[in-house]
């Protein structure tokens, strides 16, 4: 590791403790006295650290310090829609302050309130029993109608989008992310965005609040309860087509089984383990949201596919760079072709 890259990493591990508490005291009310800074050790995007002061604790989320992609970390959009959601049903943290001032610690950050419960990483909730699995995945289920049945109008985020075709925006924008951060040819890519560009859907209207990043390591649940007490990281979060949220969260029904952070659920008794089924789980959000059925499934399962390539490929080139929030950001490289290639697979079987 180079000089220049262990200073980065030193950028993103540590605060101005000193800097941001005083500033913290004047900003947020009840706010006070030393305060003790843990890093997360997960989150890829944005490092997110937990602020520990002697009567409550709290959690900010910073932009990575350094050169970002175009509209890349945007925290001012994740603070923006969680705020705009603290009335609603959809469980979010209480955001408590946004601070554009890039220059109190080196990027743009937002504190939140800290929210005591459970996040699982692996898909598969080896930590439950069977009965609170099949709970649990209702409850991710509701959670997802309920974010896209809401009235964007009354919440105020009728402008949070743009208008038009969802995934022709979406294809353009990632496939534009991912240029900027290729490292090296691969030729799975190159023929997915391709066959998704030929394939693309009309725009059938649908427009909803869409979160981004859909998942169950984004949701902290209850400590005893199978019910999501906040959905996490809503960076990506904007208006667009619901089924994008609801393949996205599919996705890791296709994904091989493993210890990882990136392990899905192919391979396993998912009966047996009281997990639905992919078609059980889209049947029920079809249920939830009034709908006959999806067309047009295996796009938007390999878009999703293609998405979370050209973002991971993002993340390899902020390891390179010497600004990835995970130390092991750079092992994530060598996803991008596997995920590219899953997505050829589902096209060439239609399903």
């Amino acid at each position: 590791m180079t000089d220049k890259v262990r200073a980065k990493r030193s950028d993103i591990e540590e605060l101005p403790v000193e800097h941001l508490q005083t500033y913290l005291s004047e900003k947020v009310e009840g706010f006070h006295g030393s305060v003790t800074v843990i890093k997360f050790p997960g989150g890829q995007s944005n490092p997110t650290f937990k602020l520990q002061t002697p009567t409550k604790s709290y959690v900010l989320r910073r932009q990575p310090p350094g050169k970002l992609l175009k509209s890349a970390h945007a925290v001012d959009r994740e603070y923006r829609v969680m705020a705009a959601l603290a009335e609603t049903n959809i469980p979010v943290p209480k955001v408590l302050h946004l601070c554009e001032d890039r220059e109190l610690i080196g990027s743009m950050f937002y504190l939140m309130e800290y929210c005591e419960g459970r996040i699982f990483w692996n898909a598969a909730l080896p930590e439950v029993k069977p009965q609170q699995r099949t709970a649990m995945y209702d409850e991710m289920n509701r959670v997802l109608a309920e974010m896209h049945s809401l009235d964007i109008n009354a919440v105020g985020l009728a402008e949070f989008g743009r208008p038009g075709n969802y995934f022709q925006r979406q294809l353009e924008r990632w496939t534009t992310q991912y240029r900027a951060s290729e490292l090296q040819p691969i030729a799975a890519m190159d023929e997915l965005i391709a066959w998704l560009a030929d394939v693309l859907p009309e725009d059938d209207g649908r427009i909803a609040l869409v979160h981004g990043d859909y998942r169950l390591d984004n949701m902290i649940f209850h400590p005893q309860e199978p019910r999501v007490i906040a959905l996490l990281d809503w960076e990506l979060s904007t208006l667009g087509h619901p089924f994008a949220d609801l393949a996205y969260q599919c996705m890791q029904m296709r994904m091989p089984a493993g210890e990882d952070k990136m392990s899905g659920l192919l391979g396993l008794d998912i009966q047996a383990l009281g997990i639905p089924s992919e078609s059980q789980y889209i049947g029920k959000y079809c249920d939830r949201m009034g709908i006959k059925g999806i067309d047009n499934w295996p796009f938007y399962l390999a878009f999703s596919f293609f998405r979370l390539a050209a973002i991971v490929q993002g993340v390899a080139k902020r390891a390179e760079d010497g600004n990835a929030s995970n130390k092991n950001a750079a092992k994530l490289g060598t996803l991008v072709e596997p995920l590219a290639s899953a997505a050829l697979g589902i096209a060439a079987k239609g399903y």
